[in-house]
């Protein structure tokens, strides 16, 4: 996104700084900052804490000219470890670490275009710590995700799977004992998951499935929101012991067969309280989260993009989230 109201050239001539005075530290630092935040605001925090004053157009320039590059570096490393280039270790010699893949969708503001939606891919090693049950109320291990990294694009699934392929082989996935992949009922991620990461559990995120509970109990009883609660009540008791033949029994037996081809479709992605047990997610928080630090900085207040400056953002944003700025700097310029 171009600065709104701000020139080029005489503003840079006007404090004396032309693009042959920026180090390349410099323009380092200034494609960092542009990826955590908008550019107005980034030149408030060079003159305020670097004691250098910058104008906002030359922040955008340097990001459009390095992000181009970086986006580049990126596209031929995941180029370089497709699928069908990869090759996987001996059986026998994966390792220990538990990982996990979740993904989900955003929309950002296209200027010609208008929302166009962009997907996000994590991958992350998972981990336990003691915290409440929902469902039950005791105290107990639940696994959930650290060291995330991050792959995003504007576009399809089938745009985002090399990217993500190409994040996973990086973080060792197709090396590890055991992996999920945990996400909403949206068919591409499923489709996705199948495709790159056919070897892995499945899970439809808890609260997504609660949320289609709650849907199906007012449903039921749209008249009744008591008798409606009562119902989501008891049946989420089944829905976690992944029984849900008493939840398709109900909504069948009133007609509802759309509701219950939802619990009848991921039927094998809702053993919640087996995952639980054997020390996978389930929930996609990390993933959601993740759409939540990218809409920060991509879809604020007035922000309208082209194209190409969003895919730019998209690469500086990710790997300033996921903390690979430095590696993919030092690799690509």
């Amino acid at each position: 996104m171009r600065p709104a109201g701000r020139g080029f050239s005489p503003l840079d001539e006007r404090w004396g700084l032309t693009e042959s005075v920026y180090s390349p530290e410099c323009a380092k630092q200034m494609v960092w900052l542009s990826g955590l935040l908008p550019y107005e605001q980034a030149a408030q925090v060079f003159e305020r804490i670097g004691g250098r004053r910058l104008p906002a157009s030359s922040i955008w320039r340097q990001t459009q000219a390095y992000g181009e590059r970086l986006k580049r570096h990126a596209e031929q490393e995941q180029d370089q470890v497709r699928v069908e280039r990869t090759v996987l270790p001996p059986a026998g010699l994966d390792h220990a670490r538990c990982q996990g893949i979740s993904m989900d969708g955003g929309k950002l503001h296209l200027r010609e275009e208008g929302w166009k939606e962009f997907k996000v891919g994590t991958v992350f090693d998972v981990a336990h710590r003691p915290e409440r049950d929902p469902v039950t109320d005791e105290v107990v291990e639940q696994a959930y995700g650290v060291n995330m990294g991050y792959r995003a694009v504007i576009g399809s699934a089938e745009e985002l799977g090399p990217g993500l392929w190409a994040l996973a082989v990086r973080r060792g996935v197709p090396r590890a004992a055991d992996s999920v992949v945990v996400g909403d009922g949206a068919e591409w991620i499923w489709n996705l998951a199948g495709s790159y990461f056919p070897d892995s559990v499945q899970i439809v995120d808890w609260y997504h499935a609660c949320q289609h509970l709650h849907q199906a109990a007012t449903a039921l009883y749209p008249e009744d929101a008591l008798a409606a609660e009562r119902w989501y009540k008891r049946r989420q008791g089944d829905l976690f012991k992944g029984q849900v033949h008493p939840i398709t029994l109900w909504l069948e037996d009133k007609g509802l067969a759309d509701q219950a081809g939802y619990f009848h479709k991921h039927k094998r992605r809702m053993r919640y309280q087996e995952f639980r047990e054997e020390g996978y997610p389930i929930g996609s928080g990390t993933v959601e989260s993740g759409i939540k630090q990218f809409k920060v900085r991509l879809t604020g207040p007035g922000m309208r993009w082209s194209r190409p400056g969003a895919e730019r953002m998209l690469t500086i944003r990710t790997a300033v989230l996921d903390q690979s700025f430095d590696d993919l700097w030092s690799a690509a310029i």
